[in-house]
C-alpha cells in the first residue's frame, strides 16, 4: 500500500476526529453555499470565478449571518478555492475547517485550538507526540504563545510598527520570523497589527493591535482565528481599504458582500477560525508536500 494510500485513511480517520470533538462540544455542523455573490474583499486573496458569482474562498460570512441568527456555536469541514495558490502547502481546491463562537473571544479559540489538537493526536495515534519534517512535537493543552511585537524584536532588526510602515511585515512574517519559531510544541502567534486585522477587532487597551492569532505546528502555519469586528462602518471602510490596495497593484475591485454588512450589527461579540484540514493530516501523517494527502492532485485531473 503506498504512503498516499494510507494518508487517506487517517485523513478520513482525523476529520472523523474532528467532527466527534465539535458535536460533544455542543457545536452544530452546518453547510453554506460555496457558490456566491461575494467573498469578504481581501488584498492578497485571489477568486475564481463562477459564472456571475465566485466560488468560496472561505465559508465565513455566511457563517458569522447565522451567528447574528442565534445560532451560538457552529462548525463546518468544507472545500474553499483560491486563484494562484500552488506549492508545497498550497492549493488552489483544498479542505478548510472553520468553528465560530457567540459570546466567544479569541482566548477561547486558543483553547479549542489546544484541546482539538489533543483530542486529534490521542484519537487519531494514540499518543500525544507526533514526528514531523525530522522534529518530534508534542500536543498538549498548554501551546506556546508570542506576540507579533515581541517576536519581531527577537527574531528580526526591524520593529513590527517600522515593518508595517515601510510595507516589508509580510516579507519578514514569511523569511525570519516563521522559520525561528520553536518547532517542539505548537505556538501561538498572537495579537497581530491593527493593520493586518482583516475581519479581527481591536485589542481593547491596545488598539495598535487586532485580536487576531496564527497556530504554528513543526513551523508550518494551521490555522488563523480571532475576535470578529461587528462593526458595519469599520468593515465596510475595511473592505473599501483592500479594494483600493488591489486597485493600485493592477487587480481589479471585488463586489462588496451587502447581505452581510446589513446582518453584521446583530451579531453578538464572536470569535472564529479557519484551520486547514489538509494542512492538519500533513502534519499527522509526517507528509510535507500537500499532494500526498488528497486524493488527486489539479495536474492529475
Amino acid at each position: 500500500m503506498s504512503s498516499r494510500s494510507s494518508n487517506l485513511k487517517l485523513r478520513a480517520i482525523i476529520i472523523q476526529s474532528i467532527r466527534s470533538f465539535f458535536v460533544s462540544r455542543g457545536f452544530l455542523e452546518v453547510e453554506t453555499p460555496l457558490r456566491i455573490p461575494a467573498n469578504a474583499p481581501e488584498e492578497h486573496i485571489y477568486p475564481f470565478r463562477s459564472g456571475e458569482m465566485y466560488l468560496n474562498t472561505s465559508p465565513e460570512l455566511c457563517m458569522k449571518r447565522l451567528l447574528s441568527r442565534g445560532h451560538g456555536r457552529i462548525f463546518q469541514v468544507c472545500h474553499c478555492w483560491r486563484s494562484d495558490e500552488r506549492g508545497r502547502r498550497h492549493i488552489p481546491e483544498f479542505t478548510m475547517l472553520e468553528w465560530y463562537r457567540a459570546d466567544s473571544d479569541y482566548e477561547d479559540l486558543m483553547q479549542d485550538c489546544e484541546h482539538l489538537l489533543q483530542h486529534v493526536a490521542e484519537s487519531c495515534i494514540s499518543t500525544n507526540s507526533i514526528c514531523y519534517d525530522g522534529i518530534t512535537i508534542v500536543m498538549d493543552e498548554s501551546f506556546i504563545r508570542l506576540t507579533v511585537r515581541d517576536a519581531f524584536a527577537e527574531y528580526s532588526d526591524r520593529s513590527m510598527d517600522d515593518a508595517v510602515r515601510d510595507g516589508s511585515f509580510d516579507e519578514i512574517l514569511v523569511t525570519k520570523i516563521e522559520p525561528s519559531l520553536i518547532r517542539e510544541k505548537p505556538v501561538l502567534l498572537v495579537d497581530y497589527p491593527i493593520e493586518m486585522a482583516a475581519l479581527a477587532r481591536p485589542k481593547p487597551g491596545d488598539r495598535s493591535v487586532a485580536e487576531r492569532f496564527e497556530l504554528y505546528a513543526g513551523g508550518m502555519e494551521l490555522a488563523n482565528g480571532f475576535s470578529e469586528l461587528n462593526d458595519p462602518i469599520e468593515q465596510r471602510f475595511r473592505f473599501l481599504e483592500a479594494n483600493r490596495k488591489r486597485i493600485s497593484n493592477g487587480l481589479p475591485p471585488l463586489p462588496i458582500p451587502e447581505p452581510f454588512l446589513k446582518e453584521l450589527a446583530s451579531m453578538p461579540p464572536s470569535a472564529g477560525i479557519a484551520l486547514g484540514v489538509d494542512r492538519l493530516v500533513m502534519l499527522f501523517t509526517g507528509a510535507t508536500r500537500i499532494d500526498d494527502v488528497i486524493a488527486f492532485t489539479p495536474e492529475e485531473l
